[in-house]
């Protein structure tokens, strides 16, 4: 049983070993990756082609609801327009605090096409001054856009 075992873990490394190289990476004299199997749109020395890349154009990126009662529940639809060359994708948003909550398409909006975010604002049991952030989490470069709305809460 025991030599089983052992050709078995043989043959595993043989093959485990032998898939590996299929595709070696090319390196250079001081043992570096090329740079050509990187495909990463940023680099280093600031030489990189974003113009493919979808991009937001948010004309209002900040909200203020003024003066809100205690209690009420208050929403807002920022929009924007894809102004980037491919198809912009929210991967995920994300709010500073529970009493917000955001809706938002997940379908692709293709170069020139407009999306919407809405943010709805609950404010029972708040009061006072309100400052709250919403992260847009997209396939753009930054790839987070930052919104916020604003309140004063009065009982």
């Amino acid at each position: 049983m025991k030599q089983i075992n052992i050709i078995l873990g043989f043959a595993l490394i043989v093959l485990l070993s032998t898939a590996c190289n299929d595709k070696k990476s090319e390196s250079n004299s001081d043992g570096q990756i090329s740079t050509e199997d990187v495909q990463n749109p940023i680099t280093a020395d600031g030489d990189a082609d974003m113009s493919s890349l979808p991009e937001f154009d948010f004309p209002v990126k900040e909200y203020n609801f003024g003066t809100v009662i205690q209690g009420e529940k208050v929403a807002y639809t920022f929009t924007f327009t894809n102004t980037g060359e491919s198809e912009l994708i929210i991967n995920n948003v994300k709010t500073s605090c529970g009493c917000t909550s955001p809706k938002y398409s997940k379908a692709p909006i293709k170069p020139g096409e407009t999306g919407n975010i809405e943010v709805i604002f609950d404010s029972h049991g708040r009061n006072g001054e309100q400052n709250k952030t919403i992260k847009v989490f997209a396939n753009t470069q930054p790839k987070t856009e930052e919104l916020r709305i604003l309140c004063n809460i009065v009982s």
